[in-house]
């Protein structure tokens, strides 16, 4: 969980020198409640790994499955609610939405193969 709150921190500091920079534009005012989600999404995820290794991998298979379903749940809910509520600039939510959950997606792959390469020279 360390390494996710690290990428959240980097995030946070690449989101105010957007501003700063001029490029504040291509970010939609709602981009913590974004970074929020994901943020409560890791946390949940992390949860759930531990509970996999725990097993000593006997089901960690059917836990990374059902944490990828879950974030596609979770997800397309959260979007759902957010359009439904009317939100204004809804492409530019969507873009940084998507560009958020593929980096958090990305960061979580690679970081979950690091573990199970750590575990399995065990």
């Amino acid at each position: 969980m360390a390494k996710t709150l690290i990428l959240t921190g980097v995030l946070i500091i690449v989101f105010f020198l957007a501003g700063a920079i001029g490029l504040g534009h291509l970010l939609h005012p709602q981009k913590w409640i974004i970074l929020g989600f994901f943020v409560a999404y890791s946390f949940l995820f992390n949860r759930v790994m531990e509970l996999g290794f725990r097993e000593k991998n006997k089901n960690f298979i059917q836990f990374y499955l059902a944490t990828i379903a879950l974030r596609l749940i979770l997800s397309l809910i959260f979007i759902g609610i957010e359009l439904y509520l009317g939100l204004k600039q809804q492409e530019l939510f969507v873009a940084n939405f998507f560009v958020l959950y593929l980096f958090y997606t990305i960061f979580e792959i690679w970081n979950l193969n690091a573990n199970l390469r750590r575990n399995s020279e065990k």
